[in-house]
């Protein structure tokens, strides 16, 4: 099998990239432990703060990245998740309600810029990109744009595409836990499976494994990307964790849970458990697992 590609880890070994001050040591470390746990490439990703902080994160990051190799190689680029979401509980999930906003090509550039050429992928709400003027400037730029946090109608999904969206992040999350049963953002995305790469964090948690069964029937495994979502706690076990300005805890399970168990707010699992999830618990055959871990997430970023 070759390399795990992730599309989306927000930390990983202890390390927390909401940081904003990261050493080369602590990033070089991370990458290590990556490798060893036999990740080919990662889009490390940051999520929802004010603009000034996530352009220094990004910029951090960047920066770092072009000082070592061994991040050259693991680091394939970068994915920012916000801060133009779905402000609304339950679609929010752990993106802090204070940074988000409605999407504008202003501030896109701006992160864009800040991130030097390096960002891959954008996460964002279609229902609060006005226009969708964002959407076509990102896929102009040769960025992929996926949805996520978002509560966007049929309509408002099938716009989107049409204006170049063509992934779907972590579906099944950053949605409420309680929903309408049949008129829902995981049956809207569904419903454009063929025009969309869907992404599910497969710890078993985020999605039980009975649904996840569902979702690859239905989306099939040519579109489908599995991610874990990780953060800091990915790999090291049972704990609270600070991640940020919010404090998690994670159990055996290795979900992120906020402190009142209210919400998910990330994963601590890693690549290898996921492997042993979709072999032990989905019955799948290695060259689907290859597909979903190693070849379809680099697919949409011509990444070979």
């Amino acid at each position: 099998m070759t390399g795990y590609f992730d599309v989306q880890i927000n930390g990983y070994a202890g390390l927390d990239f909401h940081r904003d001050d990261v050493t080369p040591a602590e990033l070089h470390a991370c990458c290590d432990r990556l490798e060893k746990d036999r990740v080919g490439g990662i889009l490390l990703t940051i999520t929802t703060e004010a603009i000034p902080v996530m352009k220094h994160r990004l910029a951090q990051f960047a920066s770092l990245r072009a000082r070592d190799s061994l991040a050259q190689r693991i680091i394939a680029g970068l994915h920012i998740e916000g801060p133009f979401l779905n402000e609304n509980p339950g679609y929010r999930g752990g993106h802090h309600v204070d940074a988000i906003h409605p999407a504008n090509i202003e501030e896109m550039k701006e992160l864009l810029d800040a991130g030097a050429g390096l960002v891959k992928l954008v996460t964002l709400a279609p229902e609060r990109d006005p226009g969708l003027r964002t959407t076509r400037y990102l896929v102009n730029q040769g960025i992929v744009v996926s949805a996520g946090h978002t509560d966007a109608s049929l309509d408002e999904l099938k716009a989107a595409i049409d204006a170049g969206l063509s992934m779907f992040t972590h579906l099944g999350n950053g949605c409420p836990m309680q929903m309408h049963r049949h008129d829902n953002i995981v049956q809207r995305a569904l419903n454009f499976a063929g025009q969309l790469w869907l992404c599910f964090i497969a710890d078993g948690v985020h999605v039980p494994f009975v649904a996840l069964r569902n979702y690859l029937k239905l989306a099939g495994l040519d579109r489908t990307i599995i991610t874990t979502d990780a953060n800091c706690p990915a790999g090291l076990g049972p704990g609270t964790y600070q991640i940020g300005r919010r404090t998690v805890v994670t159990g055996e399970d290795m979900a992120l849970w906020a402190p009142d168990r209210s919400h998910l707010v990330g994963s601590g699992i890693f690549m290898p458990k996921v492997e042993d999830n979709l072999r032990r618990h989905l019955g799948l055959t290695d060259p689907a697992i290859q597909q979903l871990l190693c070849d379809n997430p680099r697919q949409p970023f011509g990444i070979r």
